[in-house]
């Protein structure tokens, strides 16, 4: 008890009191905001909800810091000294990169117009290296059962007979088209990563399987697959994004603003 009284008589004597105070922001965690009073030399850091204490005296400087705000400083007058409850306001700090040049190449920075203006180097395939057997195409396994299914057995075909009786044939054929289908939109896939369908068709990465899908049942998508032209098939995938986003109710951001 006779500590206390001491210890607060001092701070009285030097004119030191416990600011406090509250961290607001637009945006960003206000939690463990670095407060250094660069006088006194104390420091703290804000609570789950922005808030702190810290001793200061007239005239001090509080420096609050975070990786996610702009640094700032505040100067103790003798109105917040009288203050019961400081308000803080932190702007968000932005990484601005430097400014990059895709002149080179003569890029525009539009992924649709820039693919066909990107030099690419030599296909490394099997056909390019001259590997013996390289024109053989290797047939996927749907492909092989059906051809088993519909060829015979020596002088009497008993495969297509019995497999047309049950419907296999049928339903290997029905499997190898779906599988023609799904090749083809994992093509595209490769052509695009998630990112870029992300940023510049505004589909969310959780709804681009499903907007494969609503592409791949197009028959117009099919035939623009196998032309392997990268701006059309670009320009399909813009056209058919905006339906989509309607159909599902995904509003661009840039309207909700």
């Amino acid at each position: 008890m006779f500590l206390l009284f001491c210890f607060t008589g001092v701070a009285q004597v030097l004119g030191i009191k416990t600011l406090k105070g509250k961290i607001t922001a637009v945006d960003g965690d206000i939690t463990g905001v670095v407060v250094q009073n660069i006088n006194l030399d104390r420091a703290t850091i804000t609570d789950l909800d922005g808030k702190f204490e810290i001793a200061v005296r007239l005239n001090d400087t509080l420096v609050f810091s975070a990786l996610q705000f702009k640094k700032k400083r505040l100067p103790i007058s003798a109105a917040l000294m009288n203050t019961s409850l400081v308000s803080v306001v932190l702007e968000p700090f932005v990484n601005q990169l430097r400014e990059v040049t895709v002149n080179p190449y003569g890029l525009t920075g539009q992924l649709g117009k820039d693919i066909g203006r990107i030099p690419l180097g030599k296909d490394v395939s099997a056909e390019g290296l001259g590997l013996p057997n390289a024109e053989v195409k290797i047939i996927t396994q749907s492909q092989r059962k059906l051809f088993e299914a519909t060829s015979g057995i020596g002088l009497v075909p008993l495969n297509p007979i019995l497999n047309a009786i049950t419907g296999r044939t049928k339903m290997l054929k029905n499997r190898v088209k779906i599988e023609s289908t799904y090749a083809r939109t994992q093509r595209v896939q490769k052509f695009y990563v998630d990112s870029i369908i992300e940023a510049d068709l505004k589909i969310p990465r959780s709804k681009i399987a499903d907007f494969m899908y609503y592409c791949e049942v197009d028959p117009e998508f099919q035939a623009m697959v196998d032309t392997q032209d990268h701006l059309k098939i670009w320009d399909f995938l813009v056209l058919k994004s905006k339906y989509y986003r309607k159909n599902n109710g995904l509003l661009d951001e840039r309207k909700k603003e």
